[in-house]
């Protein structure tokens, strides 16, 4: 199975995912960029914010292994689902949170689960609505590859997540 998510900046995401059993690929990319902007997408060009695009991770996954549950579990459990674009010390449209995919089935399942799960979690905290994007996946384009497993090949690296939660079961 397949999934893209967005929570900020996108090299935390990957190294978290990267951790847990079940996942089989990541990779870095901008997703639902404007058509006109795809020709010559880059990061300078997603920062400008003209894009339109959200820094995503690719994700397949095997849900025999991990299901999707825990995917979005774990997704909601590194990123503030009411921060509009921002995650951590990331500030801007392309740090908004989202979850998108091709499929449109996952879609309907993705929102069950934040109106089940993640909403009533949310409420008891604060007044604000989910911000998180539940959209389908119009493109992706992969990253330049001095972005792809950054925070492997550079472990001192800014992020916002603690990657280390990964290692450990996840809260119900």
């Amino acid at each position: 199975m397949q999934i893209y998510l967005a929570g900020g900046c996108f090299w935390g995401v990957q190294a978290y995912f990267d951790l847990l059993y079940g996942v089989e690929s990541t990779r870095v990319g901008y997703a639902n960029a404007q058509e006109r902007t795809l020709k010559n997408l880059s990061y300078e060009v997603v920062c400008s914010g003209l894009s339109g695009a959200v820094e995503t991770v690719e994700i397949a996954f095997d849900e025999g292994v991990l299901p999707l549950e825990e995917v979005l579990a774990r997704f909601f459990s590194i990123i503030d689902p009411v921060s509009v674009d921002r995650q951590g010390n990331d500030i801007g449209s392309q740090y908004r949170s989202g979850i998108y995919a091709r499929d449109l089935h996952i879609l309907d399942v993705i929102s069950e689960f934040i109106t089940r799960y993640v909403a009533p979690k949310v409420a008891l905290r604060t007044s604000k609505q989910i911000a998180t994007e539940v959209l389908p996946l119009r493109n992706f384009t992969p990253a330049e590859s001095y972005h792809q497993k950054y925070l492997a090949n550079n472990p001192n690296g800014y992020c916002h997540i603690d990657i280390s939660k990964a290692l450990e079961p996840i809260e119900s």
